[in-house]
């Protein structure tokens, strides 16, 4: 257990989904990051979103202070919400997160590898709606 709010990245294709953890993961800095991981596609490759493979990356990342899901689009969206709904497959502090996915991503990390907690973790990808890119 490592105590750091746990981040899972839920996107349609694995490549993404892998790649925005990757990058996350590189920009966070170095040293020690909060566990991150991605949950991305269908189990046999297909473009799509798996509830067995959100499950298992936020049991996989849970730490016991929480797991922030950050999610791409459509269906991602609504499968993590269904599976919160259930209330008893996901970690006990597992939230969605409602932020843009790869900036949100980067926060996110960022944010829990300086030890935030949940609502930290949560906000600071949120406010990447912010970042201006002009």
């Amino acid at each position: 257990m490592t105590g750091r709010v746990g981040i899972v990245l839920v996107s349609h294709s694995a490549a993404v989904a892998d790649s925005v953890a990757a990058l996350a993961r590189g920009l966070a800095g170095g040293g020690s990051t909060a566990p991150v991981a991605a949950a991305g596609g269908l189990p046999d490759g297909a473009l799509g979103t798996s509830s067995e493979r959100i499950v298992e990356a936020a049991r996989a990342v849970d730490g016991g202070a929480g797991v922030a899901l950050l999610v791409d689009l459509g269906s991602a969206v609504l499968t993590v919400k269904a599976l919160l709904a259930e209330g008893d497959e996901l970690p006990e502090g597992a939230r969605l997160v409602d932020a843009p996915f790869v900036e949100g991503a980067v926060a996110a990390l960022v944010t829990a590898s300086a030890g935030g907690d949940l609502d930290a973790v949560s906000a600071a990808a949120a406010e990447a709606y912010t970042y201006r890119k002009e």
